[in-house]
């Protein structure tokens, strides 16, 4: 079982992320392999695995081999050309040693490991990374999160949704990865200088109304898997998109 799901939002013509029917879905489709680290004695906490499997969406995006002339520029750009779709799966054991195997970028939370490969198309998984499975990861939290701090951005998931672990951390990559296309290469590039930091947490349902209505970057789900097409799931809450709003 593996979870595919695109990010859909309004947005300007030409953009990957634009919702009604374009061009995008009669290109070849591509995916984003997220690899996520689970060993049955000590499996990640769920909130530190959404926010480890957000940064390697922004590392591999920031990365110099993913522009220019880069080796994985013409994935990412024909991943792009078509809906943004990510794909969650699980390893352990030698099962992850045969995925950092592979060529990719492996991320490093407080417990948790995610490693983000480049983009494959629908059908080209490597075989190494097409047998995982997903089911299994049921992740928990051995203690509410702290209060996201107030300078670091936040992706807010939608309180009237429950999602499982695999579908929370593909949609903090989608939301992720709205607040990167809305920055200027300046915000993206001192992003990249701190390390990405972020934090993923649930909205209050009172907040979650707010945040929609912001203008903020906003997730719509395209309801591949376990929740209905069109759902909101994400609100990616970056100062720099607040100043500029």
């Amino acid at each position: 079982m593996t979870y595919e799901t695109s990010a859909e939002t309004p947005a300007p013509a030409g953009s990957p992320f634009r919702a009604e029917p374009t061009a995008r879905d009669l290109a070849p489709q591509f995916v984003l392999p997220l690899v996520v680290r689970i060993e049955r004695a000590a499996p990640p906490a769920r909130t530190d695995a959404l926010e480890t499997a957000a940064r390697a969406v922004l590392v591999l995006l920031g990365d110099e081999r993913s522009g220019g002339d880069g080796p994985w520029a013409g994935a990412v750009r024909d991943w792009q050309d078509a809906r943004i779709r990510k794909v969650v799966r699980r390893a352990r054991g030698a099962e992850w040693r045969r995925a950092e195997a592979l060529d990719g970028i492996t991320v490093t939370g407080g417990s948790a490991e995610v490693r983000v490969f480049p983009p494959v198309p629908l059908d080209g998984w490597p075989k190494d990374l097409a047998k995982l499975q997903v089911s299994g990861t049921d992740l928990d939290d051995p203690r509410p999160p702290a209060p996201a701090g107030p300078d670091i951005p936040v992706l807010w998931l939608n309180p009237g949704l429950e999602m499982s672990a695999g579908k929370a951390m593909a949609q903090a990559g989608h939301g992720a990865q709205l607040a990167w296309w809305d920055l200027t290469d300046a915000q993206r590039a001192a992003w990249r200088d701190a390390g990405f930091p972020l934090s993923v947490r649930t909205a209050a349902p009172a907040r979650w109304r707010e945040l929609t209505g912001s203008g903020l970057p906003l997730v719509r789900d395209a309801g591949f898997t376990e929740i209905a097409p069109g759902s909101c799931t994400v609100v990616a809450d970056h100062r720099a998109l607040r100043q500029g709003s």
